[in-house]
């Protein structure tokens, strides 16, 4: 019995002895383990931190420097069925889904950033032209390509989504929803300077100047600066906005009222009553005959609000003696003479007025047109 008692624990020996030189490895396996797991998910927060203050985006100098990735790690996790994404060489985002117009135009100023600058100073990469302009909601405007503005004599290639141009005229930078950005009288500028329809650059210059985002005189200044008013369409539209013209469709009527011997009117001028209350601001105003233009869009008058909002409007102007001619953009453009018609019948009526107009316009001088040398 004894006997039989030794030799199960003379066999049961060597499995102790196993076990014993075992568990020392499988220690430190499981500790180098979790130390790579540790370190990785640190570089993975690291990573996290990062693209929180760029829209879920970073470049591979942060990713593998700052964050201390390593290369091998990026090319997986942008694999396809990754959790990260490839936008632009170097620039990746860090989410599953499809990046936004705003993400697609901060990875065009990261691409375009000086590598180991801040990309968000905005001092060596601004976003500019139309992208800038859609940022602020000028519909008109294009989100992409983007046009990145760079530092001369740096060159940088571009692409479908991305187009840096290199100046001398470095401007004051401004940051737009995250994003280092150009002031809108800039974008304006080189939006204008790129664009090739006179139709869409006269319809982008008027709704930047229409929404407030610059003054005409401003506008007219970075494109005298950018040595735009070379080109026709971009003088042309100058001249409108200077004039006081804030749409395509009053431009349109501008050009066709300048072909008649009508007499030339006010373009958005202010009018008040004569105790100074603010009357109304009609499109067009002829003053010395108390006649006004207005032009109003099917897409403002979507609403019921808008629709009585200009109905109250031309009411106050007719209470106060404004005879008022109302035409829509389409008149303007496919049927003009019947708007001259109507304009020339209350310019040259011979009848005295029963009622005088008593709306006077305050702080407009009326501006010449302008010719070549504007």
């Amino acid at each position: 019995m004894a006997t039989a008692t030794a030799t199960t624990a003379a066999h049961r020996q060597p499995a102790v002895a196993t076990a014993t030189t075992e568990a020392p490895a499988q220690r430190q396996t499981a500790f180098a383990t979790a130390t790579a797991t540790s370190r990785r998910q640190s570089t993975l927060a690291a990573a996290a931190a990062t693209s929180r203050r760029q829209l879920n985006l970073a470049t591979r100098h942060q990713l593998t420097t700052t964050a201390g990735i390593p290369s091998g790690t990026i090319t997986s996790r942008t694999r396809p069925g990754g959790p990260w994404q490839r936008l632009l060489p170097r620039i990746y985002l860090l989410q599953t889904g499809p990046p936004d117009h705003r993400q697609r135009a901060l990875a065009a100023v990261l691409y375009a950033a000086e590598p180991g600058s801040d990309p968000l100073c905005g001092t060596t990469a601004a976003l500019t032209g139309g992208a800038a302009l859609a940022l602020l909601g000028i519909r008109e405007a294009p989100y992409t390509p983007a046009d990145v503005l760079i530092r001369a004599p740096r060159r940088l290639a571009g692409s479908a989504e991305v187009r840096p141009f290199p100046t001398t005229r470095w401007p004051r930078t401004i940051t737009v929803s995250g994003i280092p950005s150009t002031r809108p009288v800039r974008a304006a500028a080189d939006f204008a300077a790129r664009a090739e329809a006179p139709d869409l650059i006269r319809s982008v210059l008027a709704h930047v100047v229409q929404a407030g985002w610059c003054h005409p005189h401003d506008l007219h200044t970075e494109l005298r600066a950018s040595r735009l008013l070379a080109r026709p369409a971009i003088r042309e539209a100058a001249a409108e906005l200077l004039a006081g013209v804030r749409s395509v469709a009053e431009a349109q009527a501008r050009d066709t009222l300048s072909a008649t011997d009508l007499p030339t009117p006010l373009w958005n001028a202010r009018l008040y009553t004569p105790d100074g209350t603010f009357l109304a601001s009609p499109d067009a105003y002829w003053p010395d005959e108390g006649v006004a233009l207005e032009i109003d869009s099917a897409e403002y008058h979507y609403t019921r609000d808008s629709w009585h909002a200009t109905l109250h409007r031309r009411l106050r102007l007719e209470s106060h003696g404004i005879l008022v001619v109302s035409a829509t953009p389409s008149m303007i453009r496919d049927t003009p003479q019947e708007v001259l018609s109507a304009l020339r019948t209350f310019l040259t009526l011979t009848t005295p007025r029963p009622t005088p107009p008593t709306a006077l316009p305050r702080g407009h001088q009326q501006l010449p047109l302008f010719a070549s040398g504007l």
